[in-house]
């Protein structure tokens, strides 16, 4: 199977492939080349249960950056906490700073943050998008693409019921919007994704073996 990065090379804008390969990049994972094949790059929502680190970030980079660059489209990527709306603006800063402009807005201050009409990526937290919501921020119907990431804490208590919110809404205010939902976990994942109208994708593949075992007196040993 060919899995070698030079496979985007005529499916993607040349400025993002450019940026892929000056990051070292030189392969695709597992996960990545089924999303390509389910039409991840055409539009198609997407359901991706894979392991930590197994490359789902860079899933929805594509998605986001191809409606960017060649729709002139919007994306929004929600996270469910501050710290990891934190950690991936100054991530995706570092990566397309230069060819796209991107924000966050993940604040407890209620307002419909006219401001980020004028970004092309927005990080928001599902509480702040539920605010944009009710405020009917008009830039919401320019949004070609929402990540949801972390999506099995739908089950969370405190925030799942605000993330469903959220999606239902959406899905009716940006009928022809792509949506790319990502977690390490569901339990549930053929059901969740029949909810999201989406193409479910689960691989196993982990970048680092994960091995089991027991730590007592300050003596690990692993399960053979």
């Amino acid at each position: 199977m060919n899995n070698s990065i030079e496979i985007l090379n005529q499916k993607i804008s040349p400025n993002l492939f450019e940026i892929l390969k000056s990051q070292g990049i030189t392969n695709l994972r597992p996960a990545q080349l089924k999303a390509i094949n389910a039409g991840l790059l055409e539009g198609t929502n997407l359901l991706i249960c894979t392991p930590t680190a197994s490359g789902k970030t860079l899933i929805a980079e594509l998605a986001m950056l191809e409606k960017i660059l060649k729709s002139n489209q919007k994306a929004v990527y929600v996270l469910p906490l501050k710290a990891l709306a934190n950690e991936k603006f100054k991530d995706f800063k570092k990566k397309y700073e230069k060819i796209i402009k991107i924000a966050q807005s993940t604040g407890d201050f209620d307002s419909n943050d006219s401001i980020l009409a004028t970004y092309d990526l927005i990080l928001l937290t599902p509480e702040k998008l539920d605010s944009l919501l009710r405020h009917k921020t008009p830039w919401i119907t320019d949004v070609g693409v929402f990540v949801i990431d972390e999506i099995h804490l739908l089950n969370d208590v405190s925030r799942g019921p605000t993330t469903e919110v959220v999606i239902t809404l959406l899905k009716d205010i940006c009928p022809t919007a792509q949506f790319i939902s990502l977690s390490a976990t569901i339990g549930n994942p053929e059901e969740l994704s029949a909810w999201l109208n989406a193409t479910l994708i689960i691989d196993e593949f982990r970048p680092v073996e994960l091995k089991q075992g027991i730590l007592y007196q300050n003596k690990l040993e692993f399960f053979k």
